[in-house]
């Protein structure tokens, strides 16, 4: 098996990884799908109908290229529609056939392919259908290839995907088996859009929201533990399991600044303690001489945002052991904008002051009685790698009576240097890119 794979992909350097992944037993799958996915894993059609597709242009596309009109971006941006994606969440973009996979809170991946390279996706269809995807709203590429699906508790490995993209099966392999991310007595239908990235040291990290606004305490220990309200980190085959920082109550968006290591995460924040606080936070794991220093301790539940203690917590003293490690945030957001994905810019199409400055979606409030958020944000950072400055970068989803025309989710730099942003309200995934 590990041979007949070898041939398809023998330039990969992780060929072994892959042989070793095939050699998980069954068990590893979710049910409901784990005869699919044993006949995937060894090559074996699933007889799966073709892939549905998602009808592109149209009086709908129409609507949402009439609805872009009324964003607005610095001088020499502009925005178009990439492409129609139902509940568009994260994003991922491929090496080097301008192929985009686009998760869901759903049970969809979609796959986005601008075949023609006109910076238009040409077609759009469901990813894997065979497999029975739960939440797979994290989407991460690597490198060499292999694409990583982070479900409400599972993790999914797509080795060679670009390779596999003309049809429904797909090799495809939980690395880490279904129950196995947290308990599956501590599965909830919320703060379960995980996000996911690869990091310089080639391992797999993830976001972890827990699902209440603020965590009862007989949970507190367990979840500090288990890594539930943290950032996880795993081996890219599902081993070695490390909880990375902890004290984070919803985070969706997470990426490492290329130039220092350094690794650094959105939170959104307690709700029920008024419109204007606690602030939504962007956080930083400091790195040194490209290690990452883990272990900090991010202030949930004592704190709901920033400096200011939950409801909940404000009368109970903070544990010693969590003060000496507590990060503070790098920025304070706006409160309840709902900080979701983010990127480190590294093309060479925008103006040089966006080289290495952050992008991130403020996915907007469901419960402010006075709406924000609904635009990118572009945080700039400083000679010593630390946030210098954060202000709105596009703006307009949100209309002057406060109803929410799309809202943000991701933003992933695309292969030309543009960024691509999804939006979950409108299903779609638009492209912003400069005109020098």
């Amino acid at each position: 098996m590990t041979a007949k794979f070898g041939t398809v992909i023998k330039r990969s350097a992780t060929a072994l990884a892959i042989g070793l992944a095939f050699s998980f037993s069954s068990t590893g799958f979710a049910a409901g799908d784990e005869a699919n996915l044993e006949k995937l894993g060894s090559f074996k059609k699933t007889d799966t109908p073709p892939p549905k597709r998602i009808p592109q242009g149209g009086k709908y596309a129409d609507n949402l290229t009439k609805m872009l009109k009324e964003i607005k971006l610095p001088d020499g941006f502009k925005i178009e529609l990439f492409a129609t994606v139902p509940d568009a969440r994260g994003i991922a973009v491929s090496r080097n056939t301008a192929a985009v996979w686009v998760g869901t809170r759903k049970n969809n991946v979609y796959f986005a392919n601008d075949r023609d390279m006109s910076n238009v996706a040409t077609t759009v269809e469901d990813f894997s259908p065979s497999v029975k995807f739960d939440i797979p709203a994290g989407v991460c590429y690597t490198p060499d290839g292999f694409m990583y699906v982070v479900e409400r508790n599972r993790v999914m490995m797509f080795p060679a995907v670009e390779y596999f993209t003309e049809g429904s099966d797909t090799v495809a392999i939980a690395v880490v088996k279904q129950g196995d991310l947290i308990p599956a007595e501590e599965e909830s239908y919320n703060h379960t859009a995980r996000a996911c990235a690869i990091g310089p040291d080639n391992r797999l990290y993830i976001t972890m929201g827990q699902p209440f606004n603020v965590t009862p305490p007989e949970k507190v220990d367990m979840y500090r533990k288990v890594g539930i309200g943290a950032i996880l980190s795993f081996n890219r085959d599902g081993g070695d399991r490390q909880v990375v920082a902890t004290g984070v109550r919803n985070s969706s968006g997470l990426a490492f600044n290329p130039k220092d290591g350094s690794l650094w995460f959105t939170d959104n924040q307690v709700d029920g303690m008024g419109d204007e606080t606690p602030p939504g936070e962007l956080n930083k794991i400091p790195a040194v001489n490209g290690k990452l220093q883990t272990g900090g301790w991010y202030g949930f539940p004592y704190y709901g945002g920033g400096n200011v203690r939950t409801d909940d917590y404000k009368d109970k003293q903070i544990p010693k052991e969590l003060a000496d490690k507590y990060v503070k945030p790098q920025v304070e957001m706006v409160a309840h904008a709902a900080d979701l994905g983010m990127m480190f810019y590294t093309g060479n199409q925008f103006p040089a002051k966006y080289k290495n400055a952050i992008f991130s979606a403020q996915h907007g409030s469901w419960n402010a009685v006075k709406p924000r958020g609904a635009r990118i944000m572009v945080t700039y950072l400083d000679d010593k790698g630390n946030a210098a400055k954060t202000e709105p970068f596009a703006e307009g989803w949100m209309n002057a009576d406060g109803v929410y025309l799309g809202r943000p989710v991701d933003v992933k730099q695309y292969h030309d240097g543009s960024i691509l942003v999804s939006d979950d309200k409108a299903g779609a995934v638009y492209r912003i890119s400069y005109n020098k």
